[in-house]
């Protein structure tokens, strides 16, 4: 009977929390923010709860607006102007809140240099500066929780590899250009991320590609559905990205993302996430509804800050 009673005391608790936090947060932001009318009481005060105060968090803000309000060295401008082209297209503001994003991510994660590659500001600099490319839609950007250390190799890398087969495990090795580990990790090959840098025209983006895999596993699954504030932008998310990944899986050739996106969701939003910095236009042609819904998530419109290609080259060389 007592646990009983608990367990209508917690309920009880939820729904009081849910009916609190979507009246203030209604107040103070609009409608936009309340919870989804016809959602589960137990759903809504899950939501509620991940809406409270959190005191931890709230200490990692103050330091990292403390470090993003540091100046900014000369220095790592000049790198940035020259490794993100889409830097110098942005307005005033939007520069001024990518250089806080790459200072707290410089400051925040470990960079570790492997197979006797030495780092220099240029390799950290670049990597969090496309890294914080990637958090200029975020209301509230996280900066990668789940990630602490950014392994760089010069040059592509072996990886161990286990296949699972009638239970029997092969193990082999597999060369790749980068990484992303659920927790913990990501790795970039040097050399392919500059390669990427100098013709941005080819779609490819290693950097890109492994922090939009940190974004999508940021709520513990990687199923190319990153963190989104409510469920109708789930809902919205699927239903245009679904069919566009499907699409791809049927006819890879007459695409403008590279077919390993086809590989799973996952990684079709890694994919598509490169192509959409690197080959906007191309991108808006093929697919207007891909196009909105990550311009809406990364709070971007590449396409109107970089000129139309003269003529488009859909290889992939």
């Amino acid at each position: 009977m007592t646990s009983v009673l608990v367990v209508l005391g917690f309920a009880a608790m939820l729904a009081a929390i849910a009916i609190g936090a979507n009246r203030f947060w209604a107040e103070r932001e609009g409608d936009d923010r309340r919870v989804e009318p016809g959602t589960p009481w137990l759903l809504r005060g899950l939501q509620a709860l991940q809406r409270l105060p959190d005191p931890a968090l709230a200490i990692k803000r103050r330091r990292w607006n403390r470090l993003g309000a540091l100046p900014f060295p000369d220095a790592w401008r000049q790198l940035i102007e020259r490794n993100v082209p889409l830097f110098e297209k942005l307005s005033p503001a939007r520069r001024g809140e990518l250089e806080r994003h790459t200072q707290v991510i410089l400051a925040e994660k470990t960079f570790e240099g492997c197979d006797g590659l030495e780092l220099t500001d240029e390799i950290r600099v670049t990597i969090a500066a496309h890294a914080a490319l990637l958090l200029l839609g975020a209301e509230d950007p996280r900066y990668y929780p789940n990630v602490a250390s950014i392994l760089v190799y010069p040059t592509t890398y072996v990886a161990p590899v286990e296949d699972h087969h009638d239970g029997i495990v092969e193990e082999s090795a597999e060369p790749r250009l980068g990484e992303s580990w659920r927790r913990g990790v990501v790795v970039i090959a040097w050399d392919a991320a500059r390669a990427d840098m100098s013709r941005p025209q080819m779609g490819d983006n290693v950097i890109l590609h492994e922090f939009a895999h940190q974004l999508d596993t940021e709520d513990g699954e990687a199923d190319g559905v990153p963190q989104l504030d409510r469920l109708s932008d789930a809902a919205a998310w699927v239903r245009v990205l679904g069919p566009e990944y499907e699409r791809l899986r049927a006819d890879p050739d007459s695409s403008v993302l590279d077919e390993y996106g086809a590989t799973n969701p996952a990684e079709f939003f890694a994919v598509a996430t490169e192509t959409f910095f690197t080959r906007p236009h191309e991108l808006l042609e093929q697919s207007a509804a891909l196009y909105a819904t990550l311009r809406r998530y990364y709070g971007l419109d590449p396409a109107a800050l970089v000129p139309a290609p003269d003529a488009v080259d859909r290889g992939r060389g």
